[in-house]
């Protein structure tokens, strides 16, 4: 697509956001006022297929793939691989992820779990120190912080099993990227200029991103990846052989056998993608589905829109106070659960029908005071449920067809665990970061966890990662995800009710103001578009509201209209795009 329109339409909507003080702001009347979204924001629309992503070039591979006659999953693995050379803050090769997709033939859902899995010498207290503190280095910026990585086991199970397209034909345009060399965008420059001061500190890091003299590569410069392009070409030509036992294996061994890692050949070797079946639920008339457990996040989306499903949220106003202290209210009660019952489900047995039960929704409903916050400390996670004894980025791909993918892959915080593997041009993750080191105590993320996401060798860790699908009238009608942490959940969350609820088209629905509510700490993270006069409301209600700060999530969202794809980026992180045709 024309370059100009969108960075119009992105500077445009940039200048809307800023400019607002809100987009429900409070009145003195018993209803707040309600501003017309769907004037303001407008999504890009395409015919034929469409794919919608954090970064331009690897998005426009996607849509590219499409247009050769590939299908949904084809642009979903090309995008992926794309996104390992374009946008290394969070696409990888050496993370992992989820992938849900729908196939009109048939009308199926599937989901590929390619979570990564801690490796067989990993031990509950493997990052305490003597003390009983947590060596938190240890835990997210060593050898060890990493878990093995399922990325590319993922996406070529979803390749092979699902796409129509050969390894060579889709991994061939990131090949190139790597060997040829991108111009360095403004984001990527930001990205690495700002967030990748830890790369810094390690040297195969330090040559792979930064230029000889130890300087961010500027905005125009030429950027190669030739170690990256051989590792691709290895993919390409071997398969996961390559990667999980071949001479990239070795590689992987070899740094981590030199800096007291504990990844194995036989870890790797071990490794599996494992397809499950998605978490549904209804809200009204649509059908939610969404990511299943080693996720949190499917189970919680749908918690809360059973908790909420009652409540005649339009009336209250959308952003107003009464709507967000609901919101963060259900938010409170779903967070406390996720400490307690959500873990890998091979190593667990988690309840989700109970907790996506309407009937439990429905009891804890009564828990919420409508005009009161109710402490956390007075929140536990629900009772009697057992019948039985920071960086991550999404994207979505859509065609006329009524196919799609929703895709959500990460390296865990930004840039993963800053470490690179020589000879190999990719990073590695800090998802063993995601396990409670010290359950009862905070993660990264602030997140409390429990026993049951315990370390443990082959474990596949919690993850909030939350791509999502949407059916209307039985046919599908949204698919949306973020990164963002413990915040991907109610991002999610507040882009489907702002869409379903309100009825929002997909830009309106991603760009409006979020508020963040995890039950510990206790407190509303609430981003600068929610109004002064409804954060004075919400604490005279007895919530502490914080805000401005680090935006909530960022959405990449596709709906499908009348047989038109309807796409937006999040303009919240720059370098968004949306390719379609």
């Amino acid at each position: 697509m024309n370059r100009l329109p969108q960075l119009l339409i992105a500077l445009l909507t940039l200048c809307l956001l800023t400019a607002s003080t809100g987009f429900a702001r409070e009145t003195t009347a018993d209803q707040p006022l309600i501003i017309d979204f769907n004037e303001r924001f407008l999504p890009v629309v395409a015919r034929h297929g469409m794919v919608v992503g954090p970064e331009q070039l690897a998005t426009e591979i996607g849509s590219r793939i499409l247009q050769q006659g590939g299908n949904v999953v084809d642009a979903a693995v090309a995008t992926g691989f794309a996104l390992a050379v374009t946008y290394p803050r969070a696409g990888n090769l050496g993370g992992g992820g989820f992938m849900l997709i729908h196939l009109a033939e048939g009308n199926r859902q599937l989901f590929i779990d390619y979570r990564e899995t801690a490796p067989a010498a990993a031990s509950r207290d493997m990052f305490l120190l003597p003390d009983g503190k947590e060596d938190l280095m240890r835990e997210y910026f060593s050898l060890q912080a990493s878990g093995v990585p399922g990325t590319v086991a993922g996406m070529l199970y979803a390749l092979e099993t699902y796409g129509s397209m050969s390894r060579q034909q889709v991994l061939a345009p990131a090949i190139a990227l790597a060997e040829e060399g991108i111009a360095v965008s403004f984001a990527l420059n930001y990205e690495l200029a700002t967030g990748g001061q830890r790369l810094r500190d390690d040297p195969e890091s330090l040559r792979l991103f930064f230029k000889p003299d130890g300087i961010p590569y500027e905005i125009g410069d030429t950027w190669r990846q030739p170690d990256l392009a051989w590792t691709l070409r290895q993919i390409a030509d071997q398969g996961a052989e390559a990667f999980y036992r071949g001479e990239i294996a070795q590689r992987i061994v070899a740094a981590m056998e030199a800096g007291n890692g504990l990844i194995t050949r036989q870890d790797l070797a071990d490794y599996r993608a494992i397809e499950r079946p998605p978490v549904r639920g209804h809200f009204r008339e649509f059908e939610v589905v969404s990511a299943p457990p080693p996720s949190s996040g499917g189970v919680h989306i749908l918690q809360i829109l059973n908790m909420l499903e009652a409540d005649n949220l339009v009336a209250l106003g959308h952003n107003s106070a009464a709507y967000l202290h609901l919101l963060a209210e259900s938010m409170k009660l779903a967070y406390a659960d996720r400490s307690q019952y959500l873990a890998d489900p091979d190593y667990f047995d988690v309840p989700v029908a109970q907790l996506t039960d309407k009937a439990y929704a429905a009891r804890q409903r009564k828990l919420i005071d409508p005009g009161r916050a109710t402490p956390s400390t007075t929140i536990a996670p629900g009772r009697e449920l057992h019948a039985r004894s920071k960086d991550t980025t999404h994207y979505s791909v859509a065609d006329a067809k009524g196919n799609m993918v929703s895709n959500t892959y990460t390296l865990n915080a930004s840039f993963g665990s800053a470490i690179a593997v020589p000879g190999t041009g990719k990073l590695l993750n800090n998802e063993m970061g995601d396990f409670a080191a010290v359950p009862g105590k905070p993660n990264l993320f602030g997140l409390v966890q429990g026993e049951s996401n315990r370390i443990e060798g082959g474990k596949r860790p919690l993850s909030s990662m939350s791509p999502t699908i949407v059916y209307r009238q039985g046919k599908p009608w949204l698919a949306t995800g973020s990164p963002g942490g413990s915040r991907i959940i109610t991002t999610v969350l507040q882009t489907l009710l702002n869409a379903m609820v309100f009825d929002m088209n997909v830009a309106a629905a991603g760009i409006n103001a979020r508020i963040h509510h995890q039950w510990l700490p206790d407190e509303i993270l609430a981003e600068d578009g929610i109004s002064p006069d409804t954060v004075r409301l919400l604490e005279q209600m007895g919530h502490k509201v914080v805000l401005g700060g680090r935006t909530i999530g960022r959405t990449e969202s596709i709906m499908i209209r009348d047989g038109w794809l309807l796409g937006a980026t999040d303009t919240r992180r720059p370098g968004g795009w949306v390719a379609g045709y």
